[in-house]
């Protein structure tokens, strides 16, 4: 007994509006076969992913103010969709280099974003000529040679040449094992405090471990989770270029709709889709971290498979009015004056509640001496143990 689903036949490819095809590329997916105003129906609307979470990387960034790289990071991940939307219902070669060119700039954003972080204004500098010269060297050179392989060539080293030096810092600079505690003057002079003094010590070093390892926990499943889109997208964008014929048979057998599921550029999409924006989400959480910001903001991800990752302003540290929202950013890949006033602010609040103010985790990052010595024994904390050093006022 065989079951059959229900389904239609494929419609024939046919000439469409467009037509002729100029670009350079033309993928599995068969033309015009659903309307004759999109050549490849499926690879079109399959951008809808760049495009939403672009909308929502963009209007987080204008919300809390992250640094303005991110924010035209964002911008540049919008154009990869508009791109690739363009190109896939035309097939049009000017339409081809709006999307190529959009991944090479997106991803040259991002060096600049993760070179020049906590440079000097020469440094930043000399990097951002670099970038632009080497986006303007790509785009000229892939013009000329017309050839999809220098581009993904070109794209893949300028990927992986981030993703490396991401994951380095991590493990640089969040791994809990390596990270040291700044050694100041409200842990160091045991002997000259009081008992009560000393216990909130102890419980303030056990909360950043805890704080510490968290993050450091969460920000790598963001790295395997977008590790883990593309290498599932760019193993699905092979079976479509090498299996072709094959998947166009299978398509005509099962009918439509379910030969949509066999659309290996369409998947391609949204594995990229979904691993840029996670690679942009865990660099925006990793420039925080590394500029001693981390208590500034937080990460709201409600599920692993229903949700995508933000990093947001913690309530209770900024005002309504937005103005400080936004002023508190990184600049140079320091806190910005405002982010200052701000800290400043929230110990004044510590001091009312009645203890010594901690310095934030690494207040002083940019002074490569000034790390702190990590306790790897804490002592153990009663559960009903309370204090104000627990940091309930800024959830």
């Amino acid at each position: 007994m065989t079951i059959s689903l229900p389904s239609i036949s494929y419609p024939l490819a046919r000439s469409g509006y467009w037509d002729p095809v100029t670009s350079t590329l033309n993928w599995c997916e068969e033309d015009y076969y659903a309307t004759i105003y999109v050549a490849e129906i499926v690879n079109t609307f399959t951008n809808a992913v760049f495009i939403l979470l672009a909308y929502k990387g963009i209007r987080n960034c204008i919300r809390n103010g992250h640094a303005t790289v991110f924010l035209v990071g964002f911008l540049s991940y919008l154009f990869i969709g508009l791109g690739s939307f363009l190109f896939h219902m035309s097939l049009k070669y000017e339409m081809q280099l709006l999307d190529e060119l959009s991944m090479i700039y997106n991803m040259c954003t991002m060096f600049y974003a993760v070179f020049s972080f906590q440079r000097s204004r020469f440094a930043a500098s000399v990097v951002l000529i670099f970038v632009v010269s080497l986006a303007a060297f790509i785009t000229a050179y892939y013009h000329y040679l017309k050839d999809p392989v220098f581009h993904q060539i070109a794209f893949a080293l300028i990927t992986v040449s981030v993703v490396l030096t991401s994951l380095y810092r991590i493990e640089r600079y969040l791994k809990p094992s390596r990270r040291t505690m700044t050694i100041n003057q409200g842990f160091d002079d045991v002997g000259r405090k009081s008992g009560n003094d000393v216990q909130r010590d102890i419980v303030e070093r056990a909360r950043l471990e805890r704080r510490d390892t968290q993050i450091y926990n969460e920000i790598w499943q963001l790295k395997k989770c977008g590790l883990g889109f593309i290498a599932f997208g760019f193993f699905i964008w092979n079976l479509d270029n090498i299996f072709c014929s094959t998947l166009r048979r299978w398509r005509h057998d099962i009918g439509l709709p379910w030969g949509i599921l066999l659309e290996g550029h369409g998947w391609w999409h949204i594995m990229t889709g979904l691993s840029a924006y996670y690679h942009l989400t865990s660099t925006i959480w990793l420039q925080y971290c590394m500029s001693g910001m981390q208590d500034e903001v937080k990460l709201i991800w409600p599920s692993l498979f229903t949700s995508v990752p933000v990093i947001v302003r913690r309530k209770g540290l900024l005002g309504k009015d937005g103005d400080e929202r936004r002023g508190n950013k990184l600049e140079d890949g320091k806190p910005s004056q405002a982010a200052i006033v701000l800290m400043q602010k929230r110990r004044g609040q510590e001091k009312e509640l009645g203890y010594r103010a901690v310095p934030n985790v690494s207040s002083q990052l940019n002074t490569k001496a000034n790390y702190r010595t990590y306790i790897h024994d804490p002592p153990q904390i009663p559960s009903d143990w309370s204090s104000p050093y627990e940091p309930r006022l800024y959830e």
